[in-house]
């Protein structure tokens, strides 16, 4: 098989100008392993010395041991051979054990970090990142760091090792035959080596068509892509789009291919004429220096042994910067600040009572203000309605109080408790949220409840569920609360997925409910039946409703009008179309009491 192309590629490059990497950070990784590691080196330079030993054993049996019939030497010389061939693959497989197992505890340690530092993120990274990049940085990236790093690092004490040990042993043998391999070796690197580069020219590009062929089937065949596909009658038109790919993927693999066999058909023409001139050479009188038989076969077998470390050692620059290249991306993403983070001083709410309250808040997305001095106050146990027409700042004011978004002026105090100087993790503990997207996890319905409380009951998921009302949907299937929602919960209707994000919420008894727009997706059957599951688990909290439909705020205990980031109104259903405003108008006619 051939060897992998090393060549940096210029995205490689690009990526350490833009975020630059230095060695220490990376020596650091390895730090808490440095006595594995040391004695991985050991175990590298030891195997490679000994593995030198085999060319003047066979030169011995050659030259000594069967000329004169001397089978005590001969048995020296022949466990000698096996010894240094059992020896080097028992130090081969302890040094593969030992540093995978570090480079997987490392590896382990920065997915660990990753991830851990990405959930600390704000909504606002994942809006403007891809959510493919984040799995490849967090997956492929890591997952490729174990091998480039630990093979970079073995490959070159490995190969440096071996370069020296037997550019040293050749010349003790023959210092003549040494000379000429110094003419030889050069012209026959730079053939492979051009083969090699166009190799992974044509690689580079195969891999560019493999991921535009992974993202066709992603798009046109995961649940949302065939549903697209089917309404807008797409499926066509895909189906040639990923014909005219896979047409191109199979031109570039019989290039690749082509390639590779140039490569081989090289590396056969060097390994094959470096011996025979060294047997030229070996046999002409000016040259041979009285050489003997076992010098000859020893040389040679001398000069077969180093023309792959050799490569492997050109081959080292590209590989560190592949390296270097990997773990800047990783880094950059563990070198992200964080916006929302737990405060330095925090503080707790022995005893929430849920009092809300909004005081001068004003929040912008960049230079775009999406709220401007907001001051409202929700008692505890009562409901506050939220409406507006679309980008009025809604859903931008609840986000505050979930803290989802810090406020850029002001503050959201819940019990006369600034939220910024609440734990996250109290906040999510006071704070539940239901909004009109849900997620369900593709797993079963006792599963996706018990998100939110892992340590809760099999009685406590049943009696959210009831409190949501979706007990009965659950258990009218075959498998209950065992059943598997399906991927995103396409197989639960609108209305169901709501409820059972409902019940889920529940489970952690928040004391303040926000429910963005929770009812705005569904039917106006389906929506009566999750609005009453909403009014019962709003009973006794403290609630903060954005609405869709004015239907379903009538009897909240204030209503606040927004417009373009600003508080126009505030009162009670019949205050507000009696004042004849900015609600009155959204409500229309049908608002206009008798």
């Amino acid at each position: 098989m051939p060897r992998p192309e090393t060549r940096p590629a210029a995205a490689d490059r690009t990526q350490l100008e833009r975020s630059p990497v230095s060695f220490r950070r990376v020596l650091a990784l390895f730090r808490p392993h440095r006595l594995q590691v040391g004695t991985v080196m050991a175990l590298i330079v030891l195997s490679s010395l000994i593995a030198l030993a085999t060319p003047f054993l066979v030169r011995t049996v050659i030259d000594d041991a069967l000329p004169h019939a001397d089978v005590r030497l001969l048995a020296w010389a022949v466990a000698g051979m096996v010894a240094v061939a059992a020896s080097t693959a028992l130090l081969g497989v302890v040094q593969t054990w030992l540093s995978t197992t570090v480079g997987q505890k490392v590896m382990h340690g920065l997915r660990t970090s990753v991830f851990t530092h990405l959930q600390r993120q704000s909504l606002g990274f994942f809006t403007r990142t891809r959510g493919g990049e984040v799995q490849s940085r967090l997956t492929n990236d890591i997952g490729s760091m174990q091998s480039v790093v630990t093979s970079t690092a073995t490959s070159l004490a490995s190969n440096a090792t071996t370069v020296v040990g037997t550019a040293v042993a050749m010349a003790a043998l023959s210092w003549r035959l040494s000379l000429l391999s110094l003419v030889v070796l050069p012209p026959a690197i730079w053939l492979t080596r051009r083969v090699a580069l166009l190799r992974r020219e044509v690689t580079g590009e195969r891999q560019r068509r493999m991921a535009d062929m992974q993202t066709q089937v992603e798009e046109g065949l995961s649940i949302s892509g065939v549903q697209l596909g089917k309404t807008l009658g797409t499926g066509p038109a895909q189906s040639a789009r990923f014909a005219t790919t896979s047409q191109e993927l199979a031109a570039l693999e019989v290039r690749s291919q082509l390639a590779g066999r140039w490569r081989m058909a090289s590396m056969s023409i060097v390994f094959a004429g470096i011996p025979a001139l060294i047997y030229l050479f070996a046999g002409l009188p000016a040259t041979s220096g009285g050489m003997t038989i076992g010098t000859l076969v020893a040389f040679t077998a001398l000069q077969g042994a180093l023309f792959r470390p050799l490569m492997g050692l050109l081959d080292v620059g590209g590989q560190l910067i592949t390296s270097m290249a990997l773990f800047s991306r990783v880094f950059e993403y563990l070198d992200l600040p964080v916006d929302i983070d737990d405060p330095a001083r925090p503080v707790t709410l022995p005893e929430v009572r849920g009092e809300v309250r909004l005081e001068g808040v004003s929040f912008s997305y960049g230079d775009r203000p999406a709220l401007s001095d907001v001051d409202l106050t929700v008692p505890a146990g009562t409901t506050l309605a939220l409406v507006g027409e679309t980008g009025s700042g809604k859903s931008t004011l609840a986000s505050l109080v979930s803290r989802l978004n810090d406020v850029t002026t002001g503050r959201v105090t819940i019990d006369g408790v600034d939220v910024r100087d609440l734990p996250l993790a109290e906040l999510a503990r006071v704070v539940g949220v239901v909004s009109q997207e849900t997620y369900l996890l593709h797993t079963t319905i006792r599963e996706n409840l018990r998100y939110a409380k892992p340590d809760a009951t099999d009685a406590e998921i049943e009696s959210a569920a009831h409190r949501a009302q979706v007990h009965d949907v659950v258990a009218s299937l075959p498998e209950g609360y065992d059943t598997l929602v399906g991927a995103r919960g396409h197989r639960f209707s609108g209305g169901e997925k709501q409820r059972l994000a409902i019940a889920r919420t529940l489970l952690r008894d928040p004391r303040v409910l926000v429910l963005d727009e929770a009812t705005s997706a569904l039917d106006n059957e389906t929506e009566r039946a999750v609005q009453a599951a909403l009014d019962e688990v709003a009973r006794g909290r403290t609630t903060i409703t954005i609405a869709h439909r004015l239907s379903t705020v009538r009897d909240a205990d204030t209503i606040a009008v927004l417009d373009h980031g600003r508080v126009v109104e505030q009162g009670t259903h019949d205050e507000l179309v009696a004042a004849g405003g900015r609600y009155a108008a959204l409500a229309g006619p049908v608002a206009v009491p008798a």
